[in-house]
């Protein structure tokens, strides 16, 4: 009994740690950015607390704590999952399409997240600064270089994977979210009142009130729940009900947190930064061990994200919507902690370039939102078409009402976009374009390969190897299938008579479900002839050597294919240039260099 509380409340701490970074750390600017737009007056604090609590409400708890993730595969969540669930369920045609093309956004958006949130995370904890004694008069261009050092400090430990500090995460985060409630309960003492806020009708009046105005402020309202998709896509690290029972403490404390800043701008409506005052107000000898709690917060908070991002692009690798990359492990027991260094250093330039264009956070908060609010409605159609598809019809139309909140957040951040709210646009469409370019090409050029298939190559083969003049030992050939014979192989073993006295095609599958491997040998296509098939989950690491020992294959040499593409189409320029960059498929398995034979096909595209 004693062992289950303990794994109860340990997986309670760890989600803490691990899933609830970002949108804990949201009261840090959310109120601040609000109340710089709109007056606080009475009626308009208790109206915009009323649609803070209910934007939790309904996004975050109705949206991913209760719907999005009753879907999950082998405990894996996120966009790839809601698509291959479609795609199992829908005909093709169209349809799929569309699916295919939506999750392709939904990803992209998520990426372009992960340039903005640390950004905006780092920056305004390091305005707190400016609230010390001494400090006041501090030069935005130092804060700035302050918030960057943190973030290169951030970016250069990742490589350590986030598993050796995970441990140290979740108590942090218990701090943090039990300080925003005591913070939050001393204030609404002083007001008790605040707390009728939490009703609807306020909300509700808000927009009576102040019309087209108070639909604008939902694009600073919607601050609150950024982060709020990470609930799905981490649930891969940790399972459902941690994360869910977290969100429950979690959602009580920023609750709490909310209502106690609106009572602070009550009788403080000249404050600058709603959070750092109210803490500072309450205790000035608290309020730099505060302010480095919010800098630890918010470093979590970016590392969760940073981990979002390896974890979104391997699943993109992995199912072949990306091109690959060096992909490092960095645990042995938890499969999705992974670090992918060119990732990892191109976000970090990323980061520090927001900062340096943005300035101050409540700049940057007028970027962001438009790609959260696309995440979340991509994700609600996904979630209505799963759920008329399957014997949960009743969940349809709690899922479209929520979807139709989703659309009404969205289109009242488009007004973000002349205010920088593009760079949302521009931070995505860099992973949307290599994804179109790479799928799109990856197509053409197997197609443009012209492959032959195992009845025509055995009649060379057969006669070649009838010959006797066969290699001693085994070759390995990789094929994208077994039965499919890709140009190379005919080149090396028809054209330029190769030929092993064993020659095997290797092939490795990627199934739709997260984790599994298997493999299996298949012999006697023709003399010396076999197959080796490996099927993996697509976050499965897969030692290839280790493999081929348990079935007793003694390679000699590894065989595989490079394409050298000639084209004047721009965009297959583009492909090719992509292809030369990325590691090919054997340097990406980590395959042994000595054994490792490269054969090179002129391909017209």
């Amino acid at each position: 009994m004693e062992k289950q509380a303990e794994s109860y409340w340990g997986g309670i701490v760890k989600s803490m740690g691990l899933v609830f970074g970002d949108i804990g750390t949201s009261p840090i600017y959310t109120l601040t950015v609000i109340f710089a737009l709109t007056k606080p007056t009475e009626a308009n604090v208790f109206g915009i607390l009323s649609l803070i609590v209910w934007t939790l409400i309904i996004l975050v708890t109705v949206e991913y704590a209760w719907l999005a993730m009753s879907l999950g595969r082998k405990g894996e969540g996120g966009t790839i999952v809601l698509k291959e669930i479609l795609i199992r369920l829908l005909k093709p045609g169209r349809q799929i399409g569309f699916v295919v093309f939506l999750s392709y956004i939904g990803v992209s958006l998520l990426l372009g997240d992960g340039v903005i949130t640390p950004a905006i995370s780092i920056l305004s904890a390091v305005e707190g600064l400016l609230l010390i004694p001494g400090l006041e008069s501090m030069h935005q261009g130092t804060l700035i270089l302050i918030a960057s050092l943190i973030a290169v400090f951030l970016f250069i430990f990742q490589f350590k994977g986030t598993d050796k500090v995970a441990g140290a995460f979740g108590p942090l985060m218990v701090l943090w979210f039990s300080a925003l409630t005591v913070s939050g309960l001393i204030s609404i003492a002083g007001f008790p009142q605040i707390i009728a806020a939490v009703s609807p009708h306020h909300a509700l009046g808000f927009f009576r009130d102040n019309g087209l105005s108070a639909f604008f402020v939902l694009s600073e309202v919607i601050l609150c729940a950024t982060g709020g998709e990470a609930l799905y896509a981490d649930m891969g690290h940790l399972g459902r009900r941690p994360i869910v029972r977290a969100w429950y403490f979690v959602f009580f404390a920023l609750v709490i947190n909310y209502l106690g800043q609106g009572a602070f701008v009550l009788h403080h409506q000249d404050a600058k930064n709603v959070l750092f005052g109210m803490v500072q107000g309450q205790s000035s000898l608290l309020y730099i061990p505060f302010l480095i709690l919010t800098v630890m917060a918010t470093i979590i908070a970016s590392q969760a994200l940073i981990s979002g991002v390896f974890s979104i692009v391997y699943q993109g690798i992995t199912t072949r919507i990306m091109p690959l990359m060096k992909v490092d492990y960095t645990s042995s027991h938890l499969k999705s902690q992974i670090y992918i260094g060119s990732v990892n250093w191109f976000l970090l330039v990323l980061v520090i370039f927001i900062m340096l264009i943005f300035q101050k956070s409540e700049n940057l908060a007028a970027a962001y939102g438009l790609a959260v609010t696309g995440t979340m409605t991509i994700t609600g159609v996904m979630m209505t078409i799963i759920f008329a598809h399957t014997t949960k019809k009743w969940k349809v139309p709690i899922a479209a009402l929520v979807t139709a909140v989703d659309v009404v957040f969205l289109v009242s951040n488009l007004n973000k976009l002349p205010h920088g709210g593009y760079w949302s646009i521009i931070l995505a469409s860099v992973p949307f374009a290599t994804i179109l370019v790479w799928t799109k090409g990856q197509r053409a050029l197997y197609r443009a390969l012209k492959p032959l298939d195992m009845e025509t190559f055995l009649i060379s083969y057969e006669q070649i190897y009838a010959k006797g003049k066969n290699i001693t030992g085994t070759g390995l050939f990789f094929t994208r299938e077994w039965n499919v014979i890709p140009p190379y192989v005919v080149h090396c073993i028809i054209r330029s008579n190769i030929i092993y006295e064993r020659n095997i095609f290797i092939s490795i599958l990627r199934s739709d479900e997260p984790f599994g491997l298997s493999s299996e040998l298949k012999t006697g296509f023709g003399p010396g002839l076999d197959a080796f098939e490996i099927t993996a989950g697509y976050m499965e690491v897969i030692d290839i050597e280790a493999l081929l020992k348990q079935h007793k294959i003694m390679e000699k040499v590894i065989f595989y294919g490079i394409e050298d593409i000639a084209t004047l189409n721009p965009v297959w320029r583009v492909f090719s240039v992509i292809k030369k960059l990325t590691p090919n498929f054997v340097q990406f398995n980590k395959l042994p260099a000595s054994k490792l034979q490269g054969v090179v096909t002129r391909v017209e595209m």
